[in-house]
């Protein structure tokens, strides 16, 4: 059966029953990529949820993730839930807050969140309980998981004017207007062109390859990450995941 987040009818180990008095720890994730809309050219930042197969929330949508096992470290769950869940392995998850109101579950549940990114060719469809969402507009979720997407994505907004986590949504190779398409989708406006081109090329940030995207209009320039340079600021305690 499909677990989702916060589910108290599985204790992690460790723990006793629901009604004992105890705190539990959950980890869960948002997963943020770049989906087009059908039938238009916008381009928009979607999350998978899975839907809750038992209560409290039954019928639900909810954000992926599950409880922490007691012989597991922090990242090592947030990974084993994705796969478990969705299917997913994103090279890019970082950890995003601790939310633990005392109101927040019918027992007493503290929830570890991440933040990861998937490049759009890495997306798994047709797993079970598992859909797509538009970031940006989605239905009442179990939990206090509303706010959760809505500080994440505020923390996205925020690291994408002063980090390169935005390329972490593209592929080996892209166009700058491609770069310029995702920025656009997650600050919700449009760049000018002529600056956006003129500030990533100062940056040190993207290597010119030899190759051009070509199609319908002139051929692009196709660009790839300066590996040397990390997506985003992690501090002291950072790394790759």
């Amino acid at each position: 059966m499909t677990r989702t987040s916060d589910a108290p009818a599985l204790a992690p180990s460790g723990t006793s029953g629901a009604g004992d008095d105890v705190t539990r720890v959950a980890v869960s994730t948002v997963i943020f990529t770049l989906r087009r809309v059908a039938g238009t050219d916008r381009v928009q930042v979607a999350i998978p949820l899975v839907r809750r197969t038992r209560d409290p929330h039954q019928g639900l949508w909810a954000l992926p993730g599950g409880w922490l096992d007691i012989a597991e470290d922090l990242d090592g769950a947030a990974s084993r839930t994705l796969a478990e869940t969705t299917g997913l392995a994103p090279s890019y998850l970082e950890q995003l807050y601790a939310f633990g109101a005392v109101d927040r579950s019918p027992t007493r549940v503290v929830s570890i969140v991440y933040w990861a990114l998937i490049r759009p060719d890495e997306i798994v469809d047709d797993v079970e309980n598992v859909a797509w969402f538009d970031a940006a507009d989605l239905p009442p979720l179990a939990f206090d998981h509303n706010g959760i997407v809505d500080y994440a994505l505020w923390r996205l907004r925020n690291k994408v004017g002063y980090s390169r986590i935005a390329h972490g949504l593209l592929g080996d190779e892209f166009t700058l207007a491609e770069l310029r398409e995702v920025y656009e989708s997650i600050l919700g406006r449009r760049l000018d062109p002529a600056n956006f081109r003129r500030q990533v090329e100062n940056s040190g940030t993207l290597i010119p390859t030899d190759r051009f995207r070509t199609g319908s209009h002139r051929p692009a320039r196709l660009y790839r990450d300066n590996q040397e340079a990390e997506l985003a600021d992690r501090g002291p305690l950072g790394g790759r995941h």
